[in-house]
């Protein structure tokens, strides 16, 4: 039976996202870029209904929602090869793209004024699908429509459907350089609020780590944004594999993420995926032997992460699930694990189980990999909170001067005072506080 998953993409960078990711899908189960099946697409053993249904002409079209305030990246889209793949219903675009101007309130407000529109596409989508498991939203937490109108629609799924579950996949600024969004703190802060309160799981992504694992991993010297776009879509693709080639595990994502949060506020995951290759690196220089030891091993090395955080010495997972892709024995997992734990390559809490779960899935009979075993980790780890306190201490600076108020002012929601900045702000600092206190071994027996 199908657990279907509605894609919400918001902004700029969601689309961007949003766009790789669905080439990706379609080259994994075999459909061409107008949605028909390819004739080689034969093995019918895979759940493409998952994330696509049948139209009445037997094409397969995304459950996707693309939204965005102004109409650069989704005209781009609908110029590309993908361009019927999507439901033309289900593509927002306001008739005035002046777009959110970066700022988180105007997204925020314009979504309210807009709501009809956009609640009766996921309406119309969910009503849809025989039995809806949740959503998956595609932002950027440091601009104006990912952040605002990623918060708005965060709220809104909440409300109207509290029993389904909501991940998203949120692509963190770069904290290390100079941003050209100024109010970029601000932003952060009122969107993780939201993220806090109304997501079940957030995949953290942050842009720093991504250009760095495309220099490193893949020798390119100025990655594109196309290129890492590639690689958070790669990782999107590796962690709903065992939705879409279902196993004996983790076949719903219900069953996939109660595995990983042990609370309901420490649900921020980082991810690391090894190995990359990209097509246009020369295969040869990165072809090499893999072994499920040394995929395990290297998905606990941090340069493979994609999120950039400052481990204290007390720093530990709280939980890790690793995907295997590809020809992979289970005595092979089972040693792999003696290993680690023999070597002590991961540290774990002191209040909870210290191993590391695993997850065997199919690869996709369509894409051919260099690679006889692929692997990505999702896990659970307190070191997330220096990413938190990083954008706490920006804001900080800057709402200690009121620099760049006067922006927000000119919505309704701050018009009269800034108390949404200062419960935003509480919210944020409780999230560090909670993963901080994972770190101890009264975690468990304090809060009694």
């Amino acid at each position: 039976m199908p657990r279907e998953i509605i894609t919400l993409q918001a902004g700029q960078c969601g689309n961007q996202i949003g766009m790789e990711f669905w080439k990706q899908l379609c080259a994994e189960h075999g459909i061409s870029n107008d949605g028909t099946l390819e004739d080689f697409a034969t093995e019918g053993n895979d759940r493409k209904d998952v994330f696509f249904y049948q139209a009445d002409d037997e094409h397969y079209i995304p459950r996707a929602i693309l939204m965005d305030l102004e109409p650069r990246v989704i005209d781009g889209i609908l110029a590309s090869e993908y361009a019927t793949l999507y439901n033309p219903e289900n593509i927002f675009l306001p008739t005035e793209g002046g777009g959110a101007g970066n700022n988180w309130a105007h997204g925020y407000c314009q979504g309210e004024q807009m709501s009809e529109e956009i609640l009766d596409m996921i309406d119309r989508e969910a009503d849809g699908s025989d039995s809806l498991e949740g959503f998956m939203l595609l932002h950027s937490i440091a601009g104006g429509t990912g952040s605002g109108l990623g918060s708005f629609l965060l709220e809104k799924l909440n409300d109207r459907y509290p029993k389904k579950l909501v991940q998203t996949y949120s692509v963190f600024p770069n904290n290390e350089e100079v941003s050209d969004v100024v109010v970029q703190p601000y932003n952060s802060v009122l969107a993780l609020k939201r993220l806090t309160l109304n997501a079940d799981c957030v995949v953290v992504l942050d842009n720093a780590a991504l250009s760095r694992i495309a220099c490193d991993r893949l020798h390119l010297t100025n990655p594109t944004f196309a290129q890492t776009n590639q690689l958070v879509s790669t990782v999107m693709a590796a962690s709903t594999t065992t939705l879409r080639y279902p196993g004996y595990m983790n076949n719903d994502l219900v069953g996939l993420v109660a595995a990983l949060i042990p609370t309901p506020k420490c649900h921020f995951l980082t991810t690391a995926y090894t190995p990359f290759s990209i097509d246009s690196v020369d295969k040869a220089k990165s072809v090499r032997k893999t072994t499920v030891l040394d995929v395990m091993r290297r998905l606990l090395q941090p340069k493979n992460k994609m999120v950039s955080t400052s481990p204290s010495k007390r720093s530990c997972y709280i939980s890790v699930l690793n995907i295997i892709q590809g020809e992979a024995d289970p005595t092979d997992v089972h040693k792999s694990l003696l290993r680690i734990r023999e070597r002590r390559l991961a540290s774990f809490i002191p209040w909870g189980p210290a191993s590391i779960q695993v997850a065997l899935t199919r690869k996709s009979p369509y894409v051919q990999t260099p690679h006889r075993v692929s692997g990505l980790m999702l896990a659970n780890h307190t070191s997330i909170a220096s990413l938190f306190k990083r954008t706490l201490d920006q804001y900080d600076r800057l709402r200690k001067r009121r620099a760049f108020l006067d922006q927000f002012q000119r919505q309704k929601m701050f018009e009269n005072s800034f108390e949404e900045f200062d419960d935003s702000r509480a919210v944020v600092q409780d999230l560090v506080d909670e993963y901080i206190a994972c770190e101890r071994p009264d975690y468990v027996t304090k809060g009694q």
